[in-house]
């Protein structure tokens, strides 16, 4: 059994560390980053409706999460992020990709987060419990829900 758990657990290690290529790693799914555009123009993709499928996006992060690499923050704009988690929570990013620039695939939305979810996520971040108190109303956020990274 212990040997089952510890394959189990390699090839699990092996999939999320990602395949490199040209100095890039790619984790998760293949993605086309010839299609890629600026996450800036995220806002006007959506612009008339909540979600689009197949998307391909670059973006500087910001953020990943202190906890496990479940999600990361893109820079849109000057004061305004996106947040972007993992299809199935099945991928992991490293902790160290910060001013990295990075394409990724997958679904673009428009959605409210609530209150729990934004206080789980800025546990994750490592903010004090004042600052995770102080969250109080949901947020209609633009997010992104990736099935594959290529980090430059």
């Amino acid at each position: 059994m212990n040997r089952l758990v510890f394959f189990l657990a390699l090839i699990f290690m092996s999939a999320c560390q990602g395949q490199k290529a040209d100095n890039k790693t790619t984790i998760g799914e293949n993605v086309p980053t010839e299609n890629a555009v600026s996450i800036a123009t995220l806002p006007d993709m959506l612009q008339d409706m909540n979600s689009k499928d197949d998307v391909v996006l670059t973006g500087e992060v910001t953020e990943v999460c202190k906890a496990k690499g479940c999600w990361m923050k893109l820079k849109m704009s000057d004061n305004q992020d996106v947040r972007v988690t993992f299809k199935d929570y099945a991928l992991f990013m490293p902790k160290d990709i910060v001013g990295k620039e990075v394409v990724i695939h997958g679904v673009a939305s428009k959605k409210e987060i609530s209150v729990d979810e934004l206080q789980h996520y800025a546990k994750d971040a490592g903010k004090s419990e004042e600052e995770i108190a102080m969250i109080a109303q949901p947020e209609v956020r633009l997010t992104f829900e990736a099935d594959g990274v290529v980090i430059n």
